[in-house]
């Protein structure tokens, strides 16, 4: 806290002195002289006048001590004052002289201290006091001059005035930077009469001079249309001769261009011959012989396909010829073979039955006995009823009577064999028994009581 409480004091004291210093402290600037009066404001003497009794600060700072110094500023820059005065010359005419005095406090001490003790409050009446100044230097001036002089000799005017008001400004403390008469007016137009016989001199002068120009030109116009109508002539001539020869530079040119369009014709007659000659004609004679190359190749295909078609038809009926020769001979040889096997059957079945009859039909029996049994059911084809007695045995029975009815069973069994290896029954049986069909028996079975 201690530590705070001191800073916070430091920077009040500087703010402190900071305002102090801005409300002591006074500057003046390079256009103007700082007036301080007051306790102790004195300055030194100056070129051995005593001290003023206030003092002048220019160009730099100085402290000011509020409520015991007063400080004050004083312009230094330059003022302007137009002049306007009405005078009467030495002739006795009267003149208005128009002007402007550009003036400024002077910048030594003692212009200033001049200056401040006579203006320092009242600075915007040295436009007044300047123009009343210099009005009545200007009227005496005049006074003393003629209106020849005040136009011929103006830098006297200005020179004269300035030197007889310069002990006056100097005791005011101000210094005249430029005096410009700027217009001088005279009411009985005696500036405007003065000049007129120079006028009438100089007018007549221009008239002799616009004259003599005059005939000097139209002596120079005529030169210079003899000189035209000259050079007309021989621009025509000229132009004749080089009309001719543009002609005759036509005529050669327009010849030259008949040959090279001649010349140009031909190279295009032998461009298009030659263009017709690689687009046209040979590409047409390399159709013509392209088609011609490829009726003779599809000739040639055609020839070579039909020879080929001819080869593989001749070649084919050879195959199928050959084929069917040799179907011929396997079905011949077959055949031959299967009667030769046939024959051998046949020729082993009869020395079979010459050996052993019963053994043989026995064999064949049992081999095609169901075509038997088939063959003896038959005889029942056409019973609607039957009735069979005595069980089993009696269909045995049965079955036995129909199978030797009509014959003996040896003779049906032959037949059937006969039949199954492919001979025709004969009229006779084997033993030289009548085969006789087999007669359809009704048998009737016994009634259950």
């Amino acid at each position: 806290m201690p530590v705070i409480a001191v800073a916070i004091g430091a920077v009040v004291a500087i703010i402190v002195l900071i305002i102090l210093f801005k409300l002591v402290w006074r500057v003046a600037e390079p256009n103007e002289a700082l007036i301080i009066s007051g306790l102790g404001a004195k300055s030194k003497a100056i070129d051995g006048v005593d001290s003023l009794g206030f003092k002048i600060v220019t160009g730099k700072g100085t402290s000011v001590l509020p409520g015991f110094q007063v400080s004050r500023r004083l312009r230094l820059d330059s003022r302007a004052a137009n002049l306007e005065v009405n005078c009467v010359t030495q002739q006795g005419i009267p003149v208005k002289v128009r002007g402007v005095v550009i003036y400024k406090v002077g910048d030594d001490l003692v212009s200033i201290a001049n200056a401040a003790r006579r203006f320092l409050e009242q600075q915007a009446s040295m436009d007044g006091a300047i123009h009343e100044l210099f009005t009545g230097h200007l009227r005496s001036i005049i006074g003393n001059l003629t209106v020849e002089d005040l136009i011929l000799n103006r830098e006297r005017l200005t020179s004269e005035t300035r030197s007889s008001a310069a002990d006056e400004m100097s005791k005011l403390g101000l210094v005249v930077d430029s005096l410009q008469i700027q217009e001088i007016d005279d009411e009985t137009d005696y500036i405007t009469n003065l000049g007129r016989p120079h006028a009438a001199k100089i007018a007549s002068a221009a008239r002799i001079a616009e004259a003599e120009r005059n005939q000097e030109a139209t002596e120079r116009e005529q030169e210079t249309e003899r000189q035209n109508a000259a050079v007309i002539r021989d621009t025509e001539i000229k132009k004749a001769e080089y009309e001719g020869q543009v002609q005759q530079a036509g005529q050669q040119a327009r010849q030259e261009v008949i040959l090279k369009e001649t010349r140009n014709a031909e190279l295009e007659a032998e461009r298009t011959e030659k263009r017709l000659e690689s687009e046209v004609r040979k590409p047409a004679d390399a159709k013509a012989y392209e088609q011609v190359k490829l009726a003779e190749a599809e000739r040639e295909e055609r020839i070579s396909y039909a020879q080929a078609a001819a080869t593989e038809v001749q070649l084919k009926a050879q195959r199928e010829s050959e084929a069917i020769r040799l179907i011929g001979e396997a079905e011949a040889d077959a055949t031959r073979r299967k009667g030769l096997a046939e024959a051998e059957a046949i020729k082993a079945r009869a020395e079979a039955l010459a050996e052993n009859t019963d053994a043989v039909i026995a064999q064949q029996l049992a081999e095609q006995w169901p075509q038997i049994v088939e063959a003896g059911a038959g005889v029942f084809g056409n019973v609607d009823n039957m009735v069979v007695l005595n069980g089993a045995e009696g269909v045995e029975d049965m079955l036995a009577k129909a199978l030797t009815l009509g014959g003996t069973g040896l003779g049906v069994a032959r037949q059937l064999l006969s039949n199954l290896n492919g001979n025709q029954p004969a009229a006779n049986g084997a033993n030289g028994h009548t085969a006789v069909p087999a007669a359809t028996v009704p048998v009737e079975a016994p009634k259950e009581d």
